[in-house]
């Protein structure tokens, strides 16, 4: 009888915290989407949570890029879940094609340059990166230096020509990439 007492009452304590789980908006790194809408009807969407530049357990400004983003070690792009690409179009980046589907994003960020890396391989965590093996492209990326600190890591979809262009902003650090309809 104790040991069901015992069960009862670990599972009336427990139930809270798994539910809370579940809500993902309450995540110190919440989830965000950005989306773009093709000329055409066709669509790209991408699924990622947005770390803060100040730690949320301490509320302290981290140096993120260099720091917290080591430099020239594949990054996950956000944290979490994986980052996620669907695109109902063909895309091309950098020369390279990117065919309708879904896909995971990582970048490779160094001091002075970025690559925007999308993968095959889906349905991870983030972490780890699955290999090189598993990458669809590598593109470069525009950097430029922000004029303020962007304290949410973002994703942004801005509408550019035939497509749109990829942009990530945290810290004082702005990378970009166009991602162009393929006709």
């Amino acid at each position: 009888m104790q040991k069901w007492i015992a069960l009862i009452a670990l599972a009336v304590f427990l139930t809270p915290a798994a539910f809370s789980q579940q809500d993902k908006s309450k995540r110190p790194s919440p989830p965000a989407q950005a989306d773009c809408k093709l000329a055409d009807g066709k669509t790209i969407h991408i699924d990622y949570s947005s770390p803060r530049m100040r730690d949320p357990k301490t509320g302290q400004v981290r140096k993120i890029f260099g720091g917290l983003v080591p430099y020239d070690q594949v990054w996950r792009t956000g944290a979490n879940e994986a980052t996620t690409l669907v695109t109902t179009a063909d895309l091309t980046a950098g020369g390279t094609t990117i065919p309708a589907g879904t896909y995971t994003l990582f970048t490779l960020p160094s001091a002075s340059e970025w690559t925007l890396i999308i993968s095959k391989a889906t349905g991870e965590w983030g972490i780890p990166y699955p290999g090189k093996d598993k990458d669809l492209a590598r593109v470069g990326m525009e950097v430029v230096q922000r004029p303020s600190a962007q304290e949410n890591f973002t994703i942004n979809l801005d509408p550019k020509g035939t497509g749109c262009r990829l942009r990530l902003d945290w810290e004082m650090t702005e990378a970009s990439v166009e991602l162009a309809e393929k006709k």
